[in-house]
């Protein structure tokens, strides 16, 4: 019995190899236009699926495949009497093997095409016979990816291909089509923008695509990947250029990310020290060498085997005093010849340039976090904070000269998991207390790390005060100031304890948990 082969691919590479396959295994080939004269162009002939359905080619390319000759084909099942009697009743071929990959949607929209071009660019064929194929693959192999050629001929040329690589082949299919068609959708919701609110849907989609495979998740024991977004998102780690160093570790991505991220309140020259997704130093100053010497002036200790991240051009100062510590991560938009020189020179260091870094997010920007089962959505946090929305309540009051170290306090505490205290003094952090269970706990580590340096300095929380405790372990340690977002039944404890010790306390109206 003849063996067909019907082939329609846009990625043309490895055609020849295929069609070589399919003849000397005794396939009849069945093509469409541009693939058939690609196949003639390497020496091969093969039926016009034009021809062979008797019905041309439509709307300039647009209707090639969609006829019931084809479709029917590929859905028969030869073992049931059904199908059989009415192929044979119409005298309809059965196909045995479909090859097509689909129009190069996300290509052209890397390409920024206009909306009528990128239109052009959406398969409706394609997925319909890789679909339908993928459905009969109990009895016809279908091929989506040219890297599955070899091992298909390879079964080919042993007696056939196995029902177990028929099924996973099927298996990329629908996975393949159903990315294939996120990207569109992602797209299509893109360009409607507000017409979102009036057509409403319960469900939502995403395609990632492979990176690479980690070494291993969190610990050695776990097996990790990570994956990145089809369409990649400028200023984020996953399109960083890593310019030497070991491959990026499971934590080292988070760690790395969240180093990207605490940059983004920051417009001044600043240096952020992160360790557990945390920093453990954070300056701002009028020169970058400036701001990272006070970065890492702010904890020495914890920096050691963290990343550092700024967002100016790294030189060769700043080089020279990093490379005599323990690193595992540098991220900055460039640097200098010299600073990559010196740091080359520690070969497991890992480099990551990259150009947008210290980029706020769009504030249309969405978070998502994977839980068992299920997904959480929300916008990011990433409303400015304002230094005009400030309201100093106590009765000793903020000097206009002092605002922006206020401001500088609420935006790092901001950066700290909850619940959260941070201490600062001008634009450098001095103690960090991130992520405990109580206030007082997390205000306790911050001043306890800040130590004498507390003694006038600011005392930043990322919620409000439920009871005067914090304030009075803060007093202690010598506070001048406080900001928090203000808003328990109980303000007016800490207002008041505040005014009996000449605390100035600023309250911004807005809560910053992070989780």
């Amino acid at each position: 019995m003849e063996k067909r082969a019907l082939i329609s691919v846009s990625d043309k590479s490895a055609l020849a190899e295929l069609a070589a396959g399919l003849t000397e295994a005794g396939y009849k080939i069945y093509s469409t236009g541009g693939t058939r004269k690609a196949l003639r162009e390497a020496g091969f002939e093969s039926v016009e699926v034009a021809e062979f359905t008797a019905f041309p080619e439509l709307l300039s390319g647009r209707l090639k495949t969609l006829h019931p000759k084809v479709f029917a084909g590929i859905l028969a099942r030869p073992d049931h009497p059904a199908d059989v009697a009415e192929m044979s009743e119409h005298d309809l071929p059965y196909f045995d093997l479909v090859a097509v990959n689909l129009y190069p949607f996300k290509e052209h929209l890397l390409q920024k095409k206009s909306f009528t071009e990128q239109i052009e660019q959406i398969d409706i064929g394609g997925p319909s016979l890789l679909r339908a194929a993928a459905k009969n693959h109990a009895h016809i192999t279908v091929i989506i990816d040219p890297c599955d050629y070899p091992q298909v001929l390879a079964e080919l040329a042993n007696g056939g291909v196995s029902a177990e690589l028929r099924l996973a082949l099927a298996a990329k299919v629908f996975r393949e089509t159903a990315a294939y068609d996120s990207i569109i959708a992602d797209y299509f919701a893109e360009q409607s923008g507000a017409l979102g609110n009036l057509v409403k849907t319960d469900l939502i989609t995403k395609a990632w695509e492979l990176k690479e495979e980690l070494r291993y998740g969190e610990n050695p024991q776990q097996k990790a990947e990570v994956y990145a977004e089809v369409i990649p998102k400028a200023g984020t780690i996953l399109t960083a250029e890593q310019l030497q160093g070991k491959q990026l570790s499971f934590n080292n991505y988070g760690d790395a990310n969240a180093a990207v991220a605490a940059l983004g309140d920051f417009t001044r020259p600043t240096v952020v020290g992160l360790k557990h997704a945390n920093p453990c130093g954070l300056a701002s100053a009028e020169s970058i060498e400036e701001a990272w010497e006070l970065a890492y002036a702010a904890d020495p200790v914890s920096i050691f085997g963290g990343i550092v991240a700024q967002n100016r051009v790294l030189t060769a100062a700043e080089a020279e005093a990093m490379a005599e510590i323990f690193l595992e991560i540098i991220i900055a938009p460039d640097f200098t010849p010299e600073a990559l020189e010196i740091l080359k020179a520690k070969k497991n260091l890992r480099l990551l340039r990259l150009a947008e870094l210290g980029q706020p997010l769009a504030e249309t920007a969405r978070e998502w976090r994977f839980i068992d089962g299920g997904l959480l959505i929300q916008d990011y946090d990433n409303q400015p904070i304002s230094a005009e929305d400030f309201n100093c309540v106590t009765k000793t009051k903020v000097k206009a000269e002092e605002i922006a170290e206020y401001h500088f306090a609420a935006k790092l505490c901001r950066l700290l998991k909850s619940n959260a205290i941070s201490i600062s003094r001008g634009e450098q952090s001095l103690g960090i207390g991130p992520g405990q269970t109580n206030r007082v706990g997390a205000a306790k580590i911050a001043l306890e790390m800040a130590g004498a340096k507390a003694r006038g300095a600011i005392l930043a929380s990322d919620a409000f005060f439920p009871f005067k405790d914090t304030l009075e372990l803060a007093h202690k340690y010598g506070i001048r100031g406080v900001i928090q977002p203000g808003g328990s039944i109980r303000d007016q404890e800490s207002i008041d304890f505040c005014d009996e010790h000449g605390i100035a306390m600023v309250f911004t109206s807005v809560r910053h948990f992070k989780h």
